[in-house]
């Protein structure tokens, strides 16, 4: 999975939408649906998303989330800078974790509580919200 804190146009070759007809992906309403399950399956979701976030692009489906979605996060989490960094900071945390490594230690598997949220976690937020 590429980094993040690759350049910033490096993720959207391997992006799942890169063929698709851009009048697809920016969509209103209920449309947005469906253009996030194109995003479900795509390897730089995260990449994608973090993009989206950190230069406040206000429409269209990015990394699975709607404009909606995204807002709403961004108001949730005023305090942060970079959403690459903080995804990737949660990547790394994740990966590290025994559910991910059973061969990490038990002891370097215990965290502090207050702890970002991971691109899972932010995802899984968004793809709640949006069920109803």
């Amino acid at each position: 999975m590429p980094a993040l804190d690759a350049p910033s146009t490096d993720w959207r070759h391997s992006a799942r939408c890169r063929d698709e007809d851009p009048d697809t992906l920016f969509v209103q309403g209920a449309q947005q649906r469906d253009v996030r399950e194109v995003c479900k399956a795509c390897p730089v979701r995260t990449e994608c998303l973090a993009h989206a976030l950190d230069n406040r692009i206000r429409f269209g489906v990015w990394g699975g989330m709607t404009e909606r979605e995204r807002r709403a996060l961004l108001k949730r989490r005023p305090e942060v800078i970079s959403w690459a960094a903080l995804l990737e900071s949660a990547r790394r945390a994740a990966a590290a974790s025994p559910a991910a490594n059973p061969h990490v230690p038990a002891a370097r598997a215990r965290r502090d509580t207050a702890r970002p949220a991971t691109a899972a976690e932010v995802r899984a937020e968004g793809d709640r919200r949006h069920a109803g």
